[in-house]
């Protein structure tokens, strides 16, 4: 008998969206299964016709693409079309349909991963992991370790009515720190930063994991090695002295490594 999963699954394992995209595709009547619209909730197998926006959705699903973009300032972070914004989804104009793992907000820039497969979206985005995000922080006034450490051991966010985890962070210039986060609550580093009575000025990801930002241009985007990917899908978050180690990867992923930079 063919393994029945859910209809959410099964789209997202065919790289078609994430699982929460496909509960709203499914809402909206776009999902049909044998002619019929798809509920919510719904099992379906390899056997079933399943069609999305008039399209077969194959159970196989396309190969595996994961990308790390540079995401201007400016970008948002959705698969949505909203009127007068930049989306990062046409930015990269992937020839396959992909979207972003988690978001960067809208006036960041940096490290972000683009995929077609769901099931790295939701490893990625399990909050119990505790990845690793490393970020450069530029402020408008100077950099004391008495700051710091009021974000080491974490800053109570009135507005949230929340306390930050405990965090790394060390100073990079006299008005730039580098900040490594387990958690990604909304707008953390700039309420962190406002706080403290700081303005941050500029707001850069480096590093997701052991995946580092490095000569991508801004805009552009490279295709992550098997290794790298593996690592994202491993259970263990790299500790790697915030970046200034070894990233654990090897020469020849280095030497397999291809910078896209794309036309605007």
């Amino acid at each position: 008998m063919a393994e029945e999963i859910r209809i959410n699954k099964f789209l997202s394992d065919a790289g078609v969206c994430s699982r929460r995209e496909a509960d709203k595709y499914i809402e909206e009547g776009r999902v049909t299964v044998n002619g019929v619209p798809a509920e919510a909730g719904q099992k379906v197998t390899a056997a079933d016709a399943v069609v999305f926006d008039g399209q077969r959705v194959s159970a196989k699903g396309p190969k595996r693409v994961v990308l790390a973009v540079n995401k201007p300032r400016g970008v948002v972070c959705t698969t949505a079309e909203f009127k007068g914004e930049k989306n990062i989804v046409d930015l990269v104009n992937y020839p396959e349909r992909i979207y972003p793992v988690g978001r960067l907000d809208k006036t960041s820039e940096g490290l972000i991963l683009m995929t077609n497969r769901g099931d790295l979206v939701n490893q990625v985005l399990k909050s119990s992991r505790e990845h690793e995000k490393e970020y450069v922080v530029s402020v408008d006034k100077p950099v004391t370790e008495e700051m710091l450490d009021v974000f080491r051991n974490g800053v109570y966010l009135e507005d949230l009515q929340q306390t930050t985890k405990p965090c790394r962070c060390w100073i990079s210039g006299e008005m730039v720190f580098h900040l490594v986060l387990t958690q990604g609550l909304n707008r953390q580093i700039r309420r962190m930063c406002e706080a403290q009575g700081l303005r941050v000025r500029r707001l850069k990801r480096v590093r997701i994991m052991g995946i580092q930002l490095g000569d991508i241009p801004l805009g552009g985007y490279r295709e992550l090695t098997e290794s790298e990917v593996a690592g994202l899908m491993n259970t263990e978050t790299p500790k790697n002295g915030g970046g200034r180690k070894s990233t654990g990867i090897s020469r020849a992923d280095h030497r397999s490594r291809r910078v896209v930079k794309v036309r605007r």
